[in-house]
């Protein structure tokens, strides 16, 4: 597809993608905005042409602070309005007079727009669903010949986290202080984090509520999934290995996860669709499925130091997940547990088969044992302060690119305790 508003051909932001986000526009305040190439759309804006009139949309549905109410009204009414902006920006569609009300009405540079966090996150949950991942761990903290727990292949396993310490994109945090139990000690201490690290993660965007007691099944469970995002789920490693054991993550996972700024409908992703790895034993009848229900999403972590330039640690996909975001959710329900818009679940950590695929420094290191040596002559176990860690992502088969942009942050030093 051709647009009158120019796109690179790199460009994560295509006509095909048109994913969803909050910005603040100079002048004009929040509201909700889709992307094109390096043009952020002002989707008040264009209502205030009467573009979404036919809709039963108003200048109002657009003006919000996150995207909750919007997501409300269904993917429907989102493909909808996507259609409309495709069209809108299509070559040929629009005349001169409407193309220049358009750019008056509508048209922002990405420069000058602040993206701010997309969604009210109302509840989170983290799964464990990279066979990869699970393995390398089982290897390096328990008995490598039984790397994966019993229960690994028979359900995606995962913990409910904390969902108001979800960030966006461009937020610093401070690196975390708790308890740590050194191996050379018998007691823990208190001190700030020396293993933090990264998990390199996607996640998806309930859409949909189900009732207090109904469970959804993996055949309908792509109704209630409105789009994903990139997700970094930042982990302090040491505080982890020393608290999780016998109810897993708390501290060491709960101060700071990051997102990116751009919601991607699953409508946008569907050329990228792909078989999942073969999941052996079978799973229990309420997890299997029919159908491709994994996504071929290329994944790629960078490492920033302080006053110098990024350099690519890991290359992943998001077609290596064992447990697909369906299933995920089937069994998130299945007892009966009900979700609600807006409410984010995160893949786990993607980890490929080879080293460099590998989704965070805890893998890429092999627990600090294998520093990585950055161009500046400077190694990482884990991150250091003031590194900056930058996420991106994007699907591109036959011509079609749709990305997710990044999701980027800054560690600081650990405020005194």
């Amino acid at each position: 597809m051709k647009s009158w508003i120019e796109i690179k051909p790199d460009s994560d932001f295509s006509l095909e993608n048109i994913p969803f986000g909050i910005g603040v526009i100079p002048g004009k305040g929040t509201c909700i905005c889709t992307r094109i190439g390096d043009t952020i759309i002002d989707l008040a804006g264009l209502a205030k042409l009467g573009y979404f009139d036919h809709l039963g949309l108003k200048v109002s549905d657009f003006e919000k602070p996150v995207l909750n109410d919007f997501i409300a009204k269904g993917k429907k009414s989102a493909c909808r309005v996507r259609t409309i902006i495709m069209e809108c920006f299509s070559d040929g569609y629009c005349n001169d007079i409407d193309v220049s009300l358009i750019k008056q009405a509508a048209l922002n540079n990405s420069s000058e727009v602040r993206m701010l966090m997309p969604l009210q996150v109302g509840d989170y949950t983290d799964f464990y669903s990279s066979m990869e991942h699970a393995t390398n761990v089982g290897i390096m903290f328990r008995d490598p010949a039984n790397a994966l727990l019993p229960n690994w292949k028979h359900i995606p396993v995962g913990y409910h986290g904390r969902a108001s310490s979800i960030i966006v994109s461009g937020a610093e945090v401070h690196r975390p202080n708790g308890q740590i139990k050194p191996p050379s000690s018998d007691l823990p201490v208190f001190a700030p984090t020396s293993q933090l690290d990264f998990e390199l993660e996607t996640a998806f965007v309930i859409g949909k509520e189900n009732p207090l007691g109904d469970s959804i099944s993996t055949a309908e469970a792509e109704d209630y999934i409105f789009g994903m995002v990139l997700f970094n789920d930042l982990s302090a490693r040491d505080i982890q290995s020393w608290e999780y054991v016998p109810l897993g993550p708390f501290l060491s996972k709960n101060f700071a996860s990051v997102i990116s700024p751009w919601v991607v409908t699953l409508n946008a992703l569907e050329s990228f669709r792909c078989n999942g790895p073969e999941q052996k034993p079978e799973v229990l009848p309420y997890l299997q499925f029919n159908g491709d229900l994994n996504f071929d999403l290329n994944l790629e972590v960078l490492i920033k130091p302080e006053n110098n330039q990024e350099v690519s640690v890991c290359k992943s996909n998001f077609k290596y997940m064992y447990w697909n975001m369906s299933q995920q959710l089937s069994h998130h329900t299945i007892n009966g547990c009900n979700m609600q818009v807006g409410d984010l679940c995160g893949s786990g950590t993607i980890s490929g088969p080879d080293p460099g695929s590998y989704g965070s420094m805890l893998e890429l290191t092999w627990k600090g044992t294998k520093p990585i040596i950055l161009p500046d002559g400077t190694e990482r176990k884990f991150i250091n302060d003031h590194d900056t860690i930058i996420m991106r992502g994007f699907g591109e088969k036959d011509g079609i690119r749709v990305g997710f942009g990044e999701a980027v942050v800054e560690i600081l030093p650990a405020k005194e305790g």
